[in-house]
């Protein structure tokens, strides 16, 4: 078992989907990698995959540890025996991956099996723990995790995906002891009943349970959308960018150079969290292979409250607020600006709003996307809650979900809306202006590389909010925008224009935006 991993069944599984992906062998060892070499000659370390699903980390620690103790413990068999039972301890999100978790570490799906390369274990299940754990709901929501009793009340034939780790309020009572590390691979997120993929995210619980057991370690690969907030997001946000010891952070912007095959929009990243050190983080960013940029710095910038993950724009990001302007921002609407998204009571689900494909009399011209492919329809102005006064102002439409959060391949595309116009929550607002020409001039501003670098400093995923747009300078809308001046403005050095430029893909023309 441990001489020889040719091949290795553990890189050609399939993952369970993109929120439950399996960590290929050699990600596992990059995290490994950022434990202290000591604590592998340590028999006293004790490590837990609180979600463990092929059993790969707790299989790479055995392997590591069975090196490690080689001195200390000289007898193989007793040396496994010790590792197994004293050191090593997993807890399975279903029934499956318990079994290929104690398929991949003891060599057998019973630990206390014919076959299992441990003679330590009295039962079958070993340390890899699996019960099958029901949601405790409060109205419809789980107290805990926060999963829609529509969709996650189920039958006991099915999976409940309540996750035993974070179904607790004492975590550290599911072994009754204490861990020098936890490592893992958490669920990402789950269906919340609502339109298509609409989801919640759960990985971040993970995190702030792991927490909870106060280990000397914490090390996990999760979803990079963390970096900025968002839904469900944001206190665990501030709570990692204003913890010191987060020590590392390797962030892969595309996912597929981690996970190959699999599409995680924002990218992927795994953190090391030292209990007992502080101080400034090492940031690295991963390109396919490589390692393209790394630098040790702050995780918060003075006057930021989301992480920026390009290391070379933290100079650019000065220089813009050197000068103190007001933000683009400010001229973003909130998400559905004009008050069409509703919701039939207590549910996610929309209520379509009452539009025609001709004008009427007194109609206001209506762009929306998702229920025909044309996306122009004509509504009474009377429905429209929202901002009524925007209505016969020139103002720019743009997709509020668009691109995939990566500024090598992401162009943003907005188009004029005339007055006597209006929009579903699909779209967001720029504006309003009273003159067209102002609105031609701001369009001009958005499609420079400039504002799609400074945008992708907050902007990581595939949606849009006001709030991405925090870091992108306002400009006077009196006169058209390009590049060379925007350069010139904010005194860029030849090397930041030239990472603006390399970052930046180039806008084609007649290119339609990524949405």
């Amino acid at each position: 078992m441990f001489n020889t991993y040719n091949p290795d069944v553990l890189t050609c599984l399939a993952n369970l989907s993109n929120d439950e992906v399996f960590t290929p062998p050699n990600i596992a060892n990059q995290m490994l990698d950022l434990l202290p070499l000591d604590i592998w000659r340590d028999k006293n370390a004790t490590f837990l995959d609180p979600a463990t699903k092929s059993g790969v980390f707790l299989r790479e620690i055995a392997r590591r540890l069975m090196e490690g103790l080689k001195d200390e413990i000289p007898n193989q068999q007793k040396r496994i025996n010790h590792i197994f039972t004293k050191q090593l301890f997993g807890i399975a999100i279903t029934d499956m991956t318990a079994l290929l978790t104690r398929r991949s570490l003891y060599c057998s799906k019973k630990a206390n099996g014919k076959y299992s390369v441990c003679e330590g274990f009295a039962s079958p299940d070993g340390n890899i723990l699996f019960k099958r754990v029901i949601h405790v709901w409060q109205g419809n929501q789980c107290k805990y995790c926060g999963a829609n009793i529509n969709t996650y009340d189920r039958d006991e034939s099915l999976e409940t995906h309540a996750y035993q780790f974070i179904h607790t309020e004492m975590p550290e009572e599911l072994f009754n002891m204490k861990f020098d590390v936890v490592i893992g691979n958490p669920p990402y997120q789950l269906s919340d009943g609502g339109h298509g993929a609409s989801a919640i995210p759960i990985y971040h619980q993970f995190v702030l349970q792991a927490k909870k057991l106060n280990p000397r370690f914490l090390t996990m690969i999760i979803p990079s959308r963390w970096f900025t907030g968002g839904r469900g997001l944001d206190s665990f946000r501030d709570e990692m960018l204003n913890d010191k010891r987060v020590r590392v952070i390797h962030d892969f912007i595309n996912a597929g150079d981690c996970f190959p095959g699999v599409e995680i929009k924002g990218g992927v990243n795994y953190f090391l969290w030292a209990r007992d050190e502080q101080g400034e983080c090492k940031i690295y960013t991963h390109e396919g292979n490589a390692i393209v940029s790394e630098a040790e710095r702050p995780l918060l910038e003075e006057g930021a409250d989301t992480f920026i993950r390009y290391n070379e724009a933290i100079s650019v990001l000065h220089k813009v607020q050197k000068l103190k302007e007001e933000s683009f921002a400010s001229i973003v609407s909130a998400n559905d600006p004009f008050g069409f998204d509703v919701r039939v009571e207590n549910s996610y689900k929309r209520i379509k709003p009452k539009f025609k494909n001709k004008p009427f009399k007194d109609s206001v011209v209506f762009y929306y996307n998702g229920w025909r492919k044309e996306g122009l329809g004509y509504i009474d102005k009377e429905s429209i809650t929202k901002n009524v006064g925007w209505i016969n102002k020139y103002k720019a439409y743009v997709a509020q979900a668009w691109g995939i959060g990566n500024v090598s391949k992401d162009w943003i595309k907005p188009f004029i809306g005339d007055p006597n116009s209006c929009c579903s929550e699909t779209y967001v607002v720029f504006g309003p202006f009273d003159k067209k020409r102002t609105v031609e001039n701001m369009i001009s501003y958005t499609q420079t590389k400039f504002f799609h670098f400074m945008l992708a400093l907050v902007k990581i995923s595939q949606h849009s909010t006001k709030k991405s747009y925090s870091f992108i300078p306002l400009q006077d809308f009196n006169e058209e925008w390009s590049d060379e001046k925007l350069y010139k403005k904010y005194k860029l050095t030849k090397s930041e224009i030239e990472f603006i430029e390399k970052m930046v893909r180039p806008m084609d023309n007649g290119e339609e935006a990524d949405e």
